[in-house]
């Protein structure tokens, strides 16, 4: 669905008010009838021989996954993984919105980057103030568990973690850990040899 609405916004952007379940299909690389089915979960969004309204169809997958309002988010880690997170516009497609942003390095703190003014990690017991339930982990392998320990006590929720190390929390706290260079491993195998 996340994709689907990707290409849904792509699609306005070039100036389109409808698509058909095909040229969705080619635009995001999926098969047309995977799209009616996935669709068919949540209701009847289209119209036979007329297709989808782009703008109707993204407000309710934007409801079905939750994004149908903005989610502040806290950033932990301004290294150049980091600073290119905090620079990325994509976030704003799904209604993610970076509000706050931590780490420990002196001359980083205080700084602003995009009117976020950078704090002390020590400091991540306020993020009740920014009303985040969701933070995005970009810290060294060694600090990502401590980093998760601390959000979970302010109140996080749910966690995308880019250190290559699993972290532990509890049940009720959803992470997604997106590994760089594990996915990038994977690749080879699918290239042809020569």
């Amino acid at each position: 669905m996340p994709i689907y609405l990707r290409g849904l916004a792509l699609l306005s952007q070039q100036g389109l008010g409808s698509v058909s379940s095909s040229k969705l299909a080619d635009f995001v690389s999926v098969n047309p009838w995977q799209i009616r089915k996935d669709f068919s979960y949540f209701g009847g969004f289209g119209t036979r021989g007329v297709g989808y309204d782009i703008e109707n169809l993204s407000k309710q997958i934007k409801k079905i996954l939750k994004l149908d309002a903005v989610r502040n988010t806290a950033l932990v880690g301004v290294g150049n993984l980091g600073l290119a997170v905090l620079a990325y516009p994509g976030f704003r497609t799904y209604g993610f919105c970076i509000t706050a942003a931590f780490d420990n390095d002196p001359a980083k703190i205080g700084r602003t980057i995009n009117n976020i003014t950078i704090e002390d990690v020590s400091r991540l017991d306020t993020l009740g103030k920014y009303e985040v339930d969701l933070a995005i982990i970009a810290v060294p392998e060694q600090a990502a568990q401590q980093v998760a320990d601390a959000l979970v006590k302010a109140g996080i929720k749910g966690i995308l973690n880019f250190s290559p190390r699993r972290i532990a929390v509890p049940k009720k706290v959803k992470v997604i850990t997106i590994d760089i260079a594990t996915d990038l491993a994977r690749l080879p195998y699918y290239i042809p040899s020569s």
